[in-house]
């Protein structure tokens, strides 16, 4: 049973990963029997995640070759399919955009969203490109007042959404390209 649906995860994987610019990479799932004396309660076999990230390259543990911006990629591909196949109810993503440019960015973004239409999908971001995919924004704020840092969450509005995504675009001052960027980011998904 675990060889089949490790074939099944390793086949939806294998399409979540042109779309998110690993389009050299290739994944797998490697069932591998135990020992009598190391089965468990977890089974009788040892299960591993193993990638090849360039044309030619061997398989190696996906935690041992990955790149920390390949590694978010690779765990937002096996998220995604797993969540369609029915196992997600929230998840929660803290920086899965990091060390990615604005092509990749934007492709993360359209998977997250994807995701969204069958779970509760929170997400942690300073890319322009993610945020403007989700259905709800949020800002973070930290503010150190007599010696306390107190951290703040605060909804936006349409109006704020735009003006926060501009931000994440140009930096502290906001320029009106930036407010146009935002307002296409924005407007592309409406």
């Amino acid at each position: 049973a675990r060889r089949a649906a490790a074939a099944r995860l390793d086949a939806a994987v294998a399409g979540e990963l042109a779309p998110l610019k690993l389009d050299a990479a290739r994944f797998r799932t490697v069932v591998a029997a135990l020992p009598e004396s190391a089965w468990s309660g977890d089974g009788r076999e040892r299960v591993e995640f193993e990638i090849s990230t360039n044309p030619g390259a061997d398989f190696a543990p996906l935690i041992k070759i990955a790149s920390g911006g390949e590694l978010s990629r690779f765990v937002l591909a096996l998220k995604v399919a797993l969540a369609e196949s029915g196992s997600a109810g929230t998840l929660i993503f803290d920086e899965i955009d990091r060390g990615v440019g604005g092509a990749v960015a934007s492709a993360i973004g359209e998977r997250l969203a994807r995701l969204a239409d069958g779970a509760q999908v929170l997400v942690v971001t300073h890319s322009p490109q993610v945020a403007a995919r989700g259905r709800h924004q949020w800002r973070i704020t930290k503010a150190v007042a007599d010696g306390v840092t107190r951290t703040a969450v605060v909804p936006l509005d349409a109006g704020e959404r735009r003006e926060e995504i501009a931000r994440m675009l140009s930096g502290a001052d906001v320029t009106a390209e930036a407010r146009a960027q935002a307002a296409r980011l924005l407007g592309e998904l409406l």
